[in-house]
């Protein structure tokens, strides 16, 4: 069994503030360490579950936040930005099971951190007519080769959010909101221990259903500011529908992530 991580750093327990999420700021080298050690917990558990294989995907920032020397040695680690697919690089139709460690809720939510792939430039993003963050696109993705997400630790309005669609996820709430820059996390060992509870129990169910795409997935991005939008409407194929949203429409979903990349890309210019 083949098993993908996508590791985020936002919804790490003990992670609360900008501060730690920044290359070079203060506490981010700690909060290096306690994302590493949790993607560790997900590593464990997904070979106490029959993982054969295990794969991390770094998808935070600059993607090369996980420290190589103390990450579980049984898996292999993809790092480095940008990535032609993100947060979900590399994922095909070889993988059985995919995890999320570190995920948060998406822009608008409550949640600590909350944002939608990049808090500079996105104000909401909508999949035919309904509010969609990183969970979903990143699952919706996965779906496309038929490799559902079977586990996902974070806070407890990305639970609220995963759960909402997809009911069968195990989830590991590893700290509750406290705001945008507040939260109450679990102490670090018992954050760990119900990411590897979570993994391992997912793998041991073994093949769940995952998210499948609107047939005709409609994606609008609503931007910070209309600069951004302008910039952005320049992705082919995209529509400006407001000035500040850009539409984007295609019969296959792939298609439609790949859009929404080129969009933020365009309007990180700016």
């Amino acid at each position: 069994m083949r098993v993908y991580i996508s590791a985020d750093i936002e919804g790490t327990a003990g992670v609360s503030g900008r501060s730690q999420t920044a290359a070079g700021a203060e506490g981010y080298q700690a909060a290096c360490r306690l994302m590493t050690q949790e993607v560790n917990a997900a590593i464990e558990g997904a070979f106490a579950g029959g993982a054969t294989e295990v794969t991390v995907n770094d998808s935070h920032g600059q993607m090369l936040n996980l420290i190589l020397e103390l990450l579980d040695p049984r898996a292999d680690l993809l790092h480095g930005a940008p990535k032609p697919w993100s947060m979900v690089e590399g994922l095909d139709a070889s993988y059985d099971l995919m995890v999320c460690t570190g995920y948060h809720a998406r822009a608008g939510a409550a949640g600590t951190l909350a944002h939608t792939y990049s808090s500079a430039v996105i104000h909401e993003v909508t999949l035919c007519g309904t509010p969609v963050g990183e969970y979903e696109l990143n699952a919706y993705y996965a779906g496309t080769y038929g490799v559902p997400v079977a586990a996902v630790a974070g806070d407890d309005v990305l639970e609220r959010e995963v759960l909402g669609v997809s009911p069968q996820v195990h989830f590991a709430r590893v700290k509750e909101a406290r705001g945008r820059f507040g939260s109450l996390s679990l102490g670090a060992e018992r954050a760990r221990e119900a990411i590897r509870a979570a993994v391992e129990a997912a793998c041991r169910l073994g093949d769940v259903p995952g998210l499948v795409a609107p047939p005709r997935p409609d994606l609008v991005a609503t931007f910070m500011h209309a600069g951004q939008a302008q910039v952005a409407a320049l992705c082919p194929g995209s529509e400006r529908v407001s000035p500040v949203a850009v539409r984007f429409e295609s019969s296959e979903f792939r298609e439609v992530f790949r859009a929404f990349r080129a969009m933020i890309t365009l309007a990180g210019t700016v």
